[in-house]
């Protein structure tokens, strides 16, 4: 039973860990929360679209490598190198932290629900880095996973919903906590881990 389940907690572990950096979007879906202003909206838009990039990258990338054996390989290579970056990034992110942690005030003001769709939407599918994660990085690592990719995308998935959705109704608890810098200091130092290990991984199975 824990090995049926083991890719998708692989998958869950390595969505969570590439979704809590601090970011723009993070920010917006904190800060309505706080206001409770379009939560539901919000974090919908947030998990339903990591859901659909998820699924391309574990669908593409998947392909790719049915179609073409060796591209494993390559994908494997690339894959690693961008995590152990993404690591190494993280961790300096620990050795030199921001001198603030999680702002949660400022921006727009509340009460257009419009307004905040439109900019959840904006800072999700504008984001260049987005498609890196959830496509390329998410895809590169489940293809490493077979024909058990899938229930790898559906753990990723299921990461990005339980962050959104406690980043945004969980708001007045988690603001305080995520405002304090040495309180990403801590998960930046689990995402460096959790990315090194998983470069390691790709690189020494390619």
């Amino acid at each position: 039973m824990t090995s049926a389940f083991a890719p998708a907690f692989a998958g869950f572990g390595t969505g969570l860990s590439l979704i809590v950096a601090i970011g723009a979007q993070n920010a917006f879906v904190l800060r309505q929360g706080i206001r409770r202003d379009a939560v539901l909206a919000v974090v919908g838009i947030c998990a339903l679209s990591d859901a659909v990039l998820i699924a391309l990258g574990v669908g593409g990338v998947g392909a790719v490598v049915v179609a073409w054996p060796a591209a494993l390989t390559v994908v494997a290579w690339i894959g690693g190198v961008f995590l152990l970056g993404y690591g190494a990034l993280a961790a300096r992110r620990v050795v030199r932290p921001a001198s603030t942690g999680l702002e949660a005030e400022g921006g727009a003001a509340a009460g257009s629900r419009r307004r905040a769709v439109l900019t959840c939407l904006a800072l999700t599918w504008l984001n260049p880095h987005v498609y890196l994660d959830t496509v390329f990085l998410v895809g590169s690592v489940a293809a490493d996973h077979g024909p058990a990719r899938w229930t790898f995308g559906v753990g990723a998935a299921l990461a990005s919903l339980c962050w959104f959705a406690a980043l945004g109704f969980g708001a007045r608890l988690l603001g305080r906590f995520l405002a304090r810098p040495a309180a990403w200091r801590v998960l930046d130092a689990l995402v460096a881990a959790t990315m090194i290990v998983l470069g390691v991984t790709l690189l020494a199975g390619a």
